[in-house]
């Protein structure tokens, strides 16, 4: 390859930047018209995403996780510290396929720790980790970055600890896609719904994982980023 037509670490990473911030940006866009959409299309027995949740921990023999409302829009999550399946006021209280949808996706991350999936057990190992790596990470990355001369193996070290992160996000892509998918068994087998309710279910749930896809998208292109500037810097 000729001098100069090779990719710079910068131009590299302003390209990653810009192409993230797009679908970033269409992926948040989509989630939140699907949302509004078919937050108005009614589950057929009328059940709300809290009825639906009790309901399908109980058909999987789950009986010490707990269904609670908190604050704010799409913050719902299951909470395997203290068993809880926490929901959004709109999907709690909700009676549409969105909100069921929504809560049966939950109920398979207590369904996967109950069955104990493999990759939540994996998920589960790296979260001291990747707790750990979050809070220093930043700083030993610049450290390195503007002293990797001198130190080396200081960017290296960051570029390790950064590349926990990554394969964090790409972990949770199967587990996300898993308790869609346990979420969509259970509603199928259920009064809730019917083939057109399922196809909203199916499309909503796609919508949210899109933006897991893109999250473990961003971290690996970061992380190549870093790598490219170690071996620039190196050689």
């Amino acid at each position: 390859m000729e001098y100069g037509t090779e990719m710079t670490p910068y131009a590299f990473y302003w390209i990653v930047f810009i192409v993230i911030a797009i679908l970033s940006y269409s992926v948040q866009g989509n989630l939140n018209r699907k949302f509004k959409k078919y937050s108005k299309v009614p589950t057929r027995d009328g059940s709300s995403g809290y009825e639906v949740a009790c309901r399908m921990l109980a058909d999987n023999g789950i009986s010490n996780v707990k269904v609670t409302c908190v604050d704010g829009q799409l913050t719902d999550h299951y909470n395997p510290e203290n068993n809880t399946v926490n929901l959004s006021h709109d999907v709690y209280y909700g009676r549409s396929m969105m909100a069921a949808a929504v809560a049966a996706h939950e109920c398979g991350h207590a369904v996967q720790h109950a069955r104990q999936y493999a990759p939540v057990k994996m998920r589960s190992a790296l979260v001291p980790v990747v707790q750990f790596s979050s809070k220093i990470v930043t700083w030993v990355l610049l450290a390195g970055i503007l002293m990797v001369e001198a130190f080396p193996g200081l960017l290296l070290a960051g570029i390790v600890l950064f590349a926990m992160t990554t394969l964090f996000s790409f972990v949770t892509l199967p587990v996300e896609i898993d308790a869609s998918s346990r979420a969509l068994a259970w509603l199928k087998h259920t009064t809730r719904s019917d083939k057109e309710t399922m196809e909203s279910a199916q499309d909503a749930l796609k919508a949210a994982a899109y933006t897991y896809v893109v999250a473990a998208i961003s971290s690996l292109g970061t992380l190549i980023y870093y790598i490219m500037i170690y071996s620039s810097r190196r050689s």
